[in-house]
Formats: C-alpha cells, structure tokens, sequence
C-alpha cells in the first residue's frame, strides 16, 4: 500500500472517536479476548492488515523522511492508524521508558517530565517507587494523546560498557524483573498499553543490528529469559518488542524459540510482539515464528514485508490465515486489556506533582558509595562556604541519548554539544544542582567553577568549607564506552580538588560504572547516574540529609576492565564489526555471580548502599514450605531511613549464591519492626532442559541476610524437598 493512505476506508478517520453503540464488543463485561474475538469477525482482510504494521514519519536508515504523515500522527514513534467503521481506536506509539520522548521532535515545544535514569528506579529495590514512575510517564503519555508506550527495557547489565544500561534496571533477573515489572504495571495502570523489551538477550549496542548472541538455553532460562517472564508474570505488559540481534543462528524477531515456544506456549503470553525499529527481516519466517506486527517498516526495514509479501504468503498457504487471525485477535486483546477502547478521557498534566515523582525516583535510588568521616550530611546550619565545580552543575544534570531523550520543560540546558546528530545532541535537562545548593544552604557563600581549568577549580576549593565535584560520562544508544574512564580529564579535576580540599564530595552522573582512581582521596561518594527530573533539587535534598540515601546497586562495580568475562569489546571503537559473541563465557552467572565464581572483589559488590544512619538484622528465619523468609531489624542510628532486606540462597552443588527475595522497610531512631521477604522460587531451582521445566535439586540450601552480594551473615541451612 506504501503511501497510499486514501485508497483503505479505514484511513478516512484518525481517531475512531467513542465506541458505537451496540456493537457486541462493546460489552466492558467481556473479557478482553471475548471481545477481540467478537470484533475479529467483523474485520475484513484489508482491515487485519491494516492493524499488523505501523508508520513512522521521521527520518529512518531506509527513508529520509516519510511525507505525507497519515492523519491523525500526533508525531512519535509509530502509528497504526484508526478503523473507524468498527471504532478501533488509533495506536499512538511514544518512546519510552523514561518519560514521553519526542522523537526527531516531530511536536515542536513539547516537553515532558524525565525519570531518572533505570538504574536509579533498580536501585531503590522498592516496586512502589517503580509503579509509582510508571503510572507517571504512563499518565503522562495519556493527556498527550499516547496509548502505547515503548517503555519496560530489562536487558541485563552483562556488558558495563553497554550504551542503553541507563535505560535498563541492572543485572540480576529477580531484581531486574520485579522493579520492571512493577513500571510496566504503573504505565498500564493509565490506560496504556506498554512494551517489554528488546526481547531477548540484547546487552551491548556494538553490532546490535548484526551481532549473533550465543548463549545455551539454560543459561538463557536462568538469566536474560527468566528477568522477562518475571516482569511479564508482574507487569503484564500488552506488547513484548523483539530485538534487533540474531540469537543462536536465529534473528530474534524470527526466532521460534524465543517468540513461539519460549513465549506464547510457556509462558501463556496473549499479548501481541512487535518488531523493533528495523527488526524484521522477512514476512513468512518472521509470522511463522511468532512476530505479530512489523513497526515503522517503510523507514526502518529493508522492504514492507508485512504488506504484498505477507499477502501473498498467505493466498499461498505459507502463512495460515488463522495465524494472521490469531496476529490480529492479539492486537485487539491487548487494545481491550488495557482499556484503549474504553478509556478516552486526559487528565491535564500536573507539572508539579509529575516532578515530585522524578525527584522522589532519585532520592530513593541514589546510592552513597563512600562517606569517611560521616563528612555527609552537610551541616547546612555551620556551613560558611561550598565550592561546586564541574559537569555544568550550574546549568543542570545530564540525560542519556538515544530514542529515550526525553525534552523536559524549559529545553536543553547546554545546547549545542556534540554529537549534534544522532544519538545526541547531549542533553541537559534543566534542573541546575548550583542553584538548588544555594537555596539548601542560604547562608554560605556557594561559588561554582566549571572545572575546564583544573588550577582554577582547586583554588576555588581550597577557599570553602566543603567541595562538591560533579562528573560526567555521556552513555547513549547505538553506542558503547570503549572504556570505563571517565573523559575530559575530569580524574585529574577530582584528584586535584581533593588534594585542595580533604571535605571534597563527588557527584557522579553516568550510564555506566566509572573507574575512580582517586576514590581513596576524597570524603564522599554519592552515584545518582542521569538524576531526571528536579534532579538538582533531589541531589541537595540527599547532601544536606533532608532525604536519608537508601539505594543499593543494581548490579556489580568493577575495579577495571580485566575483571569482566570479555575485557575487549571488539567494534566498540570502530573497526570491523563483530559477527557474535559468547555470552556463555558466564552463562547464568552475570554480574556478582561471576564475581563469586571466580573469586574476583569488585570496587563495590551488588547490593552496597550506605546509609546516614545504621540498622542492626535478628536472625533470619526461612519458612520453606510458604517460601518466605522474616528477620527482625531495627534503626540503631540518629535518624530516620531506609533499609534493604537481601536474602541470598546457595543451592546444593552450585558454587555461588542468588538473591532469592529482597524487602525495603523505612524506620524512625531506634524502631525495630519485623519484615516479611518473600523467595522466589525459581531461584531455589534450576531450569531443565531435558525435562523442560523448573528443577528444585532438593537438599540442604544455604540461606543468607546480606548488606550486599558480598557482606553476608552466616548462613541458614534449611532442607529443601526436591521437585516431583
């Protein structure tokens, strides 16, 4: 069909407008595949067709620029246009999972409210904080016009140099598939429908659109695959987006295994999957194997296969048209899941609040990795005199790049930095730290320095009471850090303030973990990666101790890159791309695992948080029968905060341990207060190839209360019965 949008009566309406009257499939009281069904029937073949691609009217590899935009493109990522003759509603595709993206900035002015970046969400280990910025984005994305939100990113962190790990949730499966899970349920709790993806195993952007991952199955089940199924299970997302990889041999939006078995038979999944953005590469292979919807194929893909290929595929007999049915009837089951034909009212956007949910993100995944002397809190009451330096902190916080860009209000703070194309520009949003420090402490005099000049910057420093040094690394997608160093001389900056100043603190704002030669020279640590929205106000609030730091990393800190299963990254520097790359080298065993495995001490292990006070844990209890461990804890500290809960099993045989339940508890001076954590327990198992399913081993499992992945009290030997 191409551009042709006038020859289809389905294009003469945007939007379908209210659902008509008596129509049978407007019953809300059927459930939704009861509905789709009945609506199914009453589509003809143009019509299902119609419903199983998208359009993008930006700038793709394959198209410059699609012009005329079909009515109704409000302007983001995709769009399926509306069928108004059976009042099928458009679909309003938008970039992402950190807020409403204006890609290519198709609506010019607008502007939404940013989240922090995903590590920052993981890294408050509190599912209500997660939901929390979903519905936010998901509300967010509904007053715009929006009804599908590419959002739910969960590629685990098995490459620390991969670009998008800002957009991720860090490298443990349970961890990853809870604080995701609970995202997706937020945005969807908005009456949109979300994604979950890339699906599967997309964990480095070096070669992403060519790259063959080898990794064995049940590596893959215990791992990458088992963070999806434990988000979808929790999130139930309407729409899983494959990837862009090839995965033992098979691309992954053609790839059986993956979509058909993995999927649709054993995980029961009835939503539909969509292709990402230039992730199909063929009709009657890419269908057969489970994909449902090609996106955005006349500006991303090599041809339009899920058009005249497609059709003739199916008058063929090569594609079964129940199997087109069946695409169409997952479509509409996730349209009526999430309320698209039901729910048509906006909210007007409330800045204020919108903010309030980014800053609250940030201060409840801030991680404070190093605090000698308590020289954090700040004593805002005594203080004299702050010199800020660095990562133009009087202008605002950095965000990473790619597709998940989103414009805050305001614009970029520091227009004009390279790469001007894409995946940049570099993007500041607007939330300067400097003048949210000044209003923290309005009595001392704060000075800023923008770092270029190091001898300027330590002199500044020498002057104040306390130094803050704000750093930086740009992560984006389509690329990866070659290295973990931080850029610009900025080691040289921080070394040299602290040598100035011994009360120097560092703010760190990256995608990735950084190497810090200097770590043992300065007083204070604070990571708050891309802190989003209100992100000045944020990083005050937790300097001056108004918010007590309560985040745990979300995955393992190297020391360097010799301590990672592939030290070299080849392509990440340019050259000639890799063809594949093994990730069976750790298999199941990502991040501290691995660490574990071969006896490796990172720089700060998974789980590390500090806190501004100290929490004293009874002796954990583990009721196997009920899956669910208890332990006492009590605030021994001056002050109010937050304590994470990780209990660690060590199954019989296996030489390292997995977090198997996780729970956060707030508690005032001296409360204690008894937490409940429940286990998963395919953590208590292992995946069975042979017999294709979870295996409990049965035995004498080790349980053990950890501060982190490495800090772990004695453990608890309790016998488990082994499966049936």
């Amino acid at each position: 069909m191409g551009l042709a949008w006038v020859i289809s009566v389905a294009f003469a309406s945007a939007h379908a407008g209210p659902m008509p009257a008596g129509h049978p499939w407007s019953d809300a009281g059927l459930n939704p595949d009861a509905r789709a069904r009945l609506l199914e029937a009453q589509m003809t073949q143009d019509e299902k067709f119609q419903l199983i691609r998208s359009y993008f009217a930006g700038a793709g590899p394959h198209k410059p620029s699609q012009k005329p935009v079909p009515p109704g493109f409000i302007g983001s990522a995709g769009y399926v246009p509306a069928i108004a003759r059976l009042g099928i509603p458009a679909l309003q595709e938008s970039d992402a999972g950190l807020g409403v993206a204006n890609s290519d900035a198709l609506r010019p002015g607008d502007s939404a409210t940013p989240l922090p970046a995903g590590p920052v969400t993981a890294a408050s280990w509190d599912p209500q904080v997660a939901y929390r910025g979903g519905a936010m984005i998901g509300a967010e994305a509904r007053a715009k016009g929006f009804n599908v939100l590419l959002a739910g990113g969960i590629n685990l962190m098995r490459e620390p140099r991969n670009g998008r790990n800002f957009e991720y949730a860090g490298e443990d499966p349970l961890l990853a598939g809870t604080i995701v899970g609970a995202t997706i349920a937020g945005v969807q709790s908005q009456h949109i429908i979300s994604t979950i993806k890339h699906y599967a195993v997309n964990d480095q952007e070096t070669a992403r659109n060519t790259i063959d991952v080898k990794l064995d199955e049940k590596a893959m089940r215990e791992s990458d695959l088992l963070a999806f199924e434990l988000a979808i299970e929790r999130g139930k997302p309407g729409s899983v987006m494959c990837s862009y990889n090839k995965l033992n041999g098979d691309w992954a939006c053609e790839n059986d295994y993956l979509l058909n078995q993995v999927l649709k038979q054993d995980w029961h999944y009835p939503g539909f999957v969509m292709s990402d953005w230039g992730g199909d590469h063929s009709a009657v292979k890419a269908v057969n194997a489970g994909l449902d919807q090609e996106s955005a194929a006349e500006a991303f893909d090599d041809q339009v296969f899920f058009d005249t290929p497609l059709r003739q595929a199916v008058a063929s007999g090569e594609v079964k048209q129940a199997r087109l049915d069946d695409m169409v009837h997952r479509i509409l089951r996730s349209m009526f899941a999430a309320g698209l034909f039901d729910e048509t009212a906006k909210r007007p956007i409330n800045e204020q609040a919108d903010l309030a949910v980014a800053r609250h993100t940030l201060e409840s995944g801030a991680v404070l990795l190093r605090n000698q002397n308590a020289l954090l809190p700040l004593d805002v009451a005594r203080l004299k005199s702050l010199a800020v330096i660095g990562a133009h902190a009087d202008k605002g916080v950095m965000a990473g790049g790619g597709s998940s860009t989103v414009r805050a209000k305001g614009g970029n703070a520091v227009p004009g930095l390279a790469p001007l194309q894409w995946p940049g520009p570099i993007v500041y949003h607007p939330y300067a730290p400097l003048a949210a420090l000044r209003k923290m402490a309005p009595a001392a005099q704060v000075s800023f320095a923008d770092g270029t000049d190091v001898a300027t910057a330590a002199a500044l420093a020498k002057k104040a009471q306390v130094a803050v040094v704000f750093v930086q690394k740009w992560a984006a997608e389509s690329v990866d850090w070659t290295d973990l160093g931080l850029p610009d001389q900025q080691d040289a900056l921080v070394t040299a303030v602290a040598k100035a100043n011994p009360h120097t603190v560092v703010i760190l704002e990256n995608g990735n973990p950084i190497t810090m030669p200097w770590l043992g020279q300065v007083g204070a640590v604070l990571e708050t990666w891309y802190p989003g929205g209100d992100g000045g106000t944020g990083i005050a609030n937790l300097l001056s101790g108004k918010v007590n730091p309560s985040g745990r990393l979300p995955f393992s800190w190297p020391k360097d890159l010799s301590q990672l299963p592939r030290p070299e990254l080849p392509g990440a520097a340019g050259g000639e791309a890799p063809k594949s790359v093994d990730y069976n080298i750790e298999g199941a065993d990502v991040g501290y695992r691995w660490y574990q495995r071969r006896g490796i001490e990172p720089l700060f292990p998974f789980g590390f948080g500090l806190s501004y006070t100290q929490f004293e844990h009874g002796t954990l209890a583990i009721d196997a029968g009920k899956l669910q461990a208890k332990v006492s804890v009590r605030n021994t500290g001056q002050r109010a905060g937050a304590d994470v809960v990780q209990v660690y099993v060590q199954v019989p045989g296996s030489p390292v341990r997995r977090l198997a339940g996780y729970a956060k508890i707030f508690l005032q001076p001296g409360e204690e207060r008894t937490v409940t954590v429940p286990l998963e327990s395919r953590r208590l198992a292992d995946f069975n190839t042979e017999q294709h399913r979870w295996v409990v081993r049965g035995g004498a499992y080790a349980f053990s209360l950890g501060r982190s992945a490495q800090a772990l009290d004695a453990p608890v030997s309790v016998q488990v019965q082994p499966s049936r």
